[in-house]
């Protein structure tokens, strides 16, 4: 049987695929041409015709996880309370972390460099999250640099998601971990005034604060 036809968009998918398994699962010079074209049972030279070779293949197997977290953000519905919308925000992205583990690793496991400090494209994930904070900001719910902010939200929720899919947290423990983290981090920028109400809000009894104001019932 003859070779698929290197221009075929079933052949690429099957690369972009197994490129994004590979990356995720095995060291990154472990990665070849010559073994993701095996992998896909398609020629090298589609590689090369497709993608004009390793590193454009990395790339789109990137560009498809940037897109596909940026589609799931910006699907979050936005409302009149900043922090609930900011708890849905992180709910969706661990959900996206959850369901595409293989490209939430590429992306954020050094196969390529990530630079959050660098210039904001129109397709960005971090868009929607500087956008709900600007709200916030605007609100008078937060207080501080929106940049370092952001910069927070995505430190804690990366760390909760990484060690969730390294398996280095049970999932009651990962459920729990999630909700007071987040909750702790969104609460560590809100003004003074607002800090107090969500501490008094924590403390009082017969409540359950372990979750974050406005996020959704687990799946």
């Amino acid at each position: 049987m003859g070779r698929p036809r290197t221009n075929d968009e079933v052949v690429k998918e099957r690369l972009v695929e197994c490129a994004t398994e590979m990356l995720a699962t095995r060291p990154r010079e472990s990665v070849t041409v010559r073994s993701v074209a095996a992998a896909a049972e398609a020629s090298t030279t589609a590689v090369y015709s497709l993608f004009g070779g390793k590193d454009g293949l990395i790339s789109a197997v990137r560009d498809r996880a940037v897109a596909g977290l940026f589609q799931d953000l910006t699907a979050v519905q936005t409302s009149a309370d900043p922090l609930a919308d900011l708890c849905a925000l992180a709910v969706a992205y661990r959900r996206w972390g959850r369901g595409h583990s293989h490209l939430y690793t590429v992306l954020f496991g050094g196969v390529q460099s990530f630079d959050p400090s660098g210039r904001i494209g129109a397709s960005d994930p971090i868009r929607p999250l500087l956008a709900a904070i600007d709200h916030a900001l605007t609100a008078s719910v937060l207080a501080g640099d929106a940049t370092s902010i952001a910069l927070s939200i995505w430190g804690t929720l990366h760390g909760l998601v990484t060690l969730e899919l390294a398996g280095a947290l049970d999932a009651t423990t990962a459920e729990a971990a999630f909700h007071s983290t987040v909750h702790a981090t969104l609460r560590g920028w809100t003004t003074p005034e607002l800090f107090a109400a969500l501490r008094r809000a924590e403390l009082a009894p017969r409540q359950d604060q372990s979750r974050c104001p406005g996020s959704p019932d687990p799946d």
